[in-house]
């Protein structure tokens, strides 16, 4: 299973999301030598987990590579991020910014579509290259929004059509879920409120480790989890 994050507009919390989903479904993982994979395509995931910069390559680099370099390459990338969760890093620059390379970004959603894992890629926004490949192509794609008529606007004019909508809600907003949906003419899978716990968690680092409530049950309902034990 192959699910992308992605928002049409920058500061939407589309990395925090993708790493929480990532942390929810390590945790349901029949063991942690299965576990999930993180993929980084935006730079930022590494800080938000609470880890260092990579010090090696990353997607950046396979992404800028010849043909000659192959699939099987990704794995020698990877790093332990959690017991259960490995990471795809971007690069020790944390730029998302990188040439690709002919036929790279479609090679890469392949490789992360037939990989055996549950597979959560943050695409960033997911305006070019191999971040437009996998929102466009991954089974599961979540745009993650802010009920913002800007928001809303750009994700209508986006050139990916998501298979769901994860909703941040925000007290004082005129704009909803039934709102999102008319618009978009997708699901919102789950709503999440923003909540001063997660913040919290994501500047000491301990975001995967101890998944606010509710956010661990918002996200269980994006990717049909259904109920279960509240992450704390």
């Amino acid at each position: 299973m192959l699910i992308a994050c992605w928002s049409p507009k920058g500061g939407s919390g589309t990395t925090v999301i993708a790493c929480g989903l990532a942390a929810v479904l390590a945790r349901s993982a029949p063991s942690p030598v299965h576990g999930v994979l993180v993929a980084d395509l935006a730079g930022d995931v590494p800080a938000v987990l609470g880890l260092p910069d990579p010090a090696g390559p990353g997607l950046g680099e396979w992404l800028a590579a010849g043909p000659d370099v192959a699939a099987s390459a990704l794995a020698r990338l990877e790093v332990d991020a959690l017991p259960g969760l490995r990471l795809l890093p971007w690069s020790p620059t944390g730029s998302g910014d990188a040439p690709l390379g002919p036929g790279r970004a479609e090679a890469l959603l392949d490789a992360l579509s037939a990989d055996a894992r549950p597979v959560v890629a943050d695409c960033g926004r997911a305006a070019t290259g191999a971040g437009l490949a996998l929102a466009a192509g991954a089974p599961v794609s979540l745009v993650v929004l802010r009920p913002c008529y800007l928001a809303l606007r750009r994700a209508l004019a986006a050139p990916v059509r998501p298979s769901g909508v994860v909703l941040l809600t925000e007290l004082g907003r005129s704009l909803g879920r039934r709102d999102v949906e008319d618009v978009l003419g997708v699901p919102v899978r789950a709503e999440v409120a923003v909540d001063e716990a997660v913040a919290r968690a994501v500047d000491a680092g301990v975001l995967a480790r101890r998944v606010p409530r509710s956010l661990g049950r918002a996200l269980r309902d994006a990717v049909g989890m259904g109920a279960g034990q509240d992450a704390a």
